[in-house]
């Protein structure tokens, strides 16, 4: 790599940093392109990206962003996992970490707030943004739909009791 493709390098990286929601650090303990293809296929099903970058490079691409404190834990072949939602690249790296002994978390932060391993792992276990954007409308829906059924059921009594005298006549 040259000069300017290490600045292109550091400037992709920072504004992928300034965007994200979370950031997780886990370590390449040996995987194979096979291993790695299925990670970043999961992460994308997940919403989330991750990428290996020098450690160097990473450190001084998370100058001047919340994830400065990150920089203590590139140490070794790492990578970057990241996302806009909270819970996505944590949520995959932890699943997929679960699966492959061949990938450790290491830490991450969410905002200002650094996380270690436990956290990462913690953070993976809560409802992902969409999950609770469902349980939301879920929840907003179902007074909605109670009201609805209590103001059709006297008209649908009085239907019922109609249609019986019709028959009753008829017969």
């Amino acid at each position: 790599m040259d000069r300017s493709q290490k600045a292109d390098a550091v400037a992709a990286l920072n504004s992928t940093f300034a965007e994200s929601g979370v950031v997780v650090i886990t370590r390449n303990l040996g995987l194979t392109v096979a291993q790695s293809t299925e990670l970043r296929a999961k992460m994308r099903d997940a919403g989330a990206s991750i990428k290996v970058a020098k450690n160097r490079l990473a450190k001084l691409a998370l100058k001047d962003t919340e994830y400065e404190g990150l920089g203590d834990l590139l140490t070794g072949p790492t990578a970057l996992a990241t996302s806009t939602d909270p819970v996505a690249a944590a949520k995959a790296a932890v699943e997929f970490a679960k699966t492959n002994d061949k990938l450790e978390i290491v830490g991450g932060a969410m905002g200002n707030l650094t996380l270690d391993e436990a956290g990462v792992k913690a953070l993976a276990s809560m409802p992902s943004l969409d999950e609770l954007r469902g349980k939301l409308v879920g929840l907003v829906n179902a007074p909605a739909t109670k009201i609805a059924q209590v103001v059709n059921a006297p008209a649908a009594k009085l239907a019922r009791v109609f249609g019986a005298y019709s028959t009753k006549e008829a017969a």
